[in-house]
């Protein structure tokens, strides 16, 4: 997939979360492997959070991102399995107006090459809600490398061809 290095690149704000009833910020491996990644591709990081697996939680936090106009895309990391605790997916449902079905199929198959079957235990999303995007990796730190590396380094830089997410980005209000 070729990069344009005749055009110029734009950056992204990103807001990143995760998800955990068991870290802090300290402990979150995940989120500062994500923020590391989108900083090295030369993005911006809007905004940083971690909130309990809890819909109403994650909610509440993907609303007021997504009426920043200083955040174009949130990443959430974790709550994305299937334990009862894991909500992320239904979360991120409740917000979105439109799903990309697409981008949970290339992530699990992305992931099948380095964890095989245990893929299928992953609900890996992503969707738009009111012109900002969003996308759900597991919390683990091969997820995130996964997702960014595989999938949204490219699609979330202007220059790759032939097409990306950020060449959208204008349009995704229109009606």
């Amino acid at each position: 997939m070729p990069i344009d290095e005749s055009r110029p690149f734009l950056p992204v704000r990103i807001a990143v979360l995760t998800v955990s009833d068991t870290r802090g910020l300290a402990e979150d491996r995940s989120g500062d492997a994500l923020v590391a990644r989108l900083e090295a591709a030369g993005h911006v990081l809007a905004d940083r959070a971690i909130v309990r697996d809890d819909a109403d939680l994650i909610v509440a936090r993907l609303h007021g991102w997504i009426e920043d106009d200083q955040v174009d895309c949130v990443i959430t990391t974790g709550g994305t399995g299937v334990t009862g605790r894991d909500v992320t997916p239904e979360a991120l449902a409740r917000v979105w107006d439109k799903e990309i079905p697409g981008f949970g199929e290339l992530f699990r198959w992305l992931s099948y090459q380095t964890i095989g079957t245990s893929t299928i235990q992953s609900r890996a999303c992503a969707g738009v809600a009111r012109g900002t995007y969003l996308f759900a990796l597991p919390g683990s730190t091969g997820a995130v490398k996964d997702g960014w590396d595989g999938i949204l380094a490219t699609q979330l830089d202007n220059r790759h061809r032939p097409c990306n997410f950020v060449e959208l980005m204008p349009r995704l209000m229109e009606r």
